[in-house]
């Protein structure tokens, strides 16, 4: 059975690293939820650890260390090992990511998992490539710190995620500078320097879309915003009353354009995913796009604190009166000014409207 399977995997040599990396996309897809469950932490961590373990054995295999062990019937296996635990870990992450309704903010990290996907077929040595590996893992684990710690801590901030950045770049570094160390075909075929200089380079760019809110404050998610008529809370739920979309916009239930009437408030609910015992304080912040200017003006900014812990996320909602008419944007944020999403409508004011197609909700 073993010797069948093994000439499967050589015949196939070419395709299998794909398919495992897909084949960890869809195993979590199909096994994880929440990052705060025990369950989705204890897996995540089996998989960073595994990774680590079998790119150590991977980069030390042509040494020999594995001659005469166990181990050595399994070297070629390895690589197969890899992607699939890169897989696994990247589909966990696109599967939180996926839980905020801003798009634009996983879209670059989404780029990112399709780039890592794919350019092992673009590369001569493929999977085999050091340079790939090292990259890859530290991609990985700098996500993974990024997640795991604030939940550990029921903490988030920037400083928190800075700190999560370095322990996860003093990780990898580590890692690479024993491989290097122990191994002598390491040394022949990658020059340490480099190596290093790729981590540092991946580690500022992830910095950088944190900066500049490419990616979601994680790990916050905003499940949910709407604007809306009326928001009400009864019996620990909130009833919000909306204007219905067209039948033929189906992936959004409100419509962008709300009808108001004259001297009525506009509301906007928000549903925010937060971890267990994490507290945090988030606001949004109103802002109206002068027609004459064409520059965003901020209008109101008003907070509220969220406490995780809630499947479907903490609930919310703040309002106005005597809104301007016009293109109208909400940014809920963190208290560290950290865009969770973006909820953006028209206002078209009309006093004679008499009746508006209205749907209720409960959340």
């Amino acid at each position: 059975m073993i010797s069948r399977f093994r000439a499967f995997v050589r015949r196939h040599q070419k395709y299998l690293p794909v398919l495992f990396f897909i084949g960890g996309f869809i195993w979590d897809s199909l096994t994880l939820g929440r990052i705060d469950r025990l369950y989705d932490r204890t897996i995540l961590s089996t998989y960073m650890i595994l990774l680590s373990v079998a790119l150590y054995m991977f980069n030390v295999a042509d040494d020999g260390k594995w001659k005469d062990t166990f181990f050595e019937k399994y070297e070629e296996y390895l690589p197969l090992a890899i992607q699939f635990f890169l897989g696994a870990l990247c589909s966990a992450f696109v599967i939180y990511f996926s839980r905020s309704v801003s798009f634009s903010k996983t879209l670059s990290f989404f780029v990112i998992l399709v780039i890592l996907l794919f350019a092992n077929e673009f590369l001569k040595q493929k999977i085999s490539n050091k340079y790939l590996q090292f990259s890859a893992y530290f991609f990985v684990n700098f996500t993974f710190c990024t997640f795991f710690i604030p939940v550990l801590i029921a903490q988030m901030s920037t400083t928190i995620f800075i700190i999560s950045g370095l322990i996860s770049l003093g990780t990898t570094m580590a890692l690479i500078i024993y491989i290097y160390a122990v191994s002598p075909s390491t040394r022949a075929e990658i020059h340490e320097g480099k190596t290093l200089g790729l981590v540092v380079g991946i580690y500022l760019m992830i910095n950088t879309f944190y900066y500049f809110n490419l990616i979601p404050p994680v790990p916050l998610a905003l499940e949910s915003g709407m604007v809306a008529h009326d928001v009400e809370k009864t019996n620990g739920n909130y009833v919000v009353t909306y204007q219905k979309n067209v039948w033929y916009k189906f992936w959004r239930e409100n419509r962008l354009t709300y009808i108001q009437q004259p001297g009525t408030n506009v509301y906007l609910f928000t549903s925010i995913f937060a971890p267990t015992d994490l507290q945090k304080e988030v606001s949004h912040r109103w802002k109206w796009k002068n027609p004459e200017t064409g520059e965003w003006q901020i209008a109101d900014n008003i907070g509220y604190e969220i406490t995780g812990g809630r499947d479907k996320g903490y609930r919310g909602f703040t309002y106005k009166r005597n809104i301007k008419e016009g293109i109208w944007e909400v940014d809920v944020i963190t208290e560290e000014g950290l865009v969770l999403g973006i909820i953006d409508f028209e206002i078209e004011i009309d006093s004679t409207i008499q009746n508006v197609e209205l749907e209720t909700q409960i959340f």
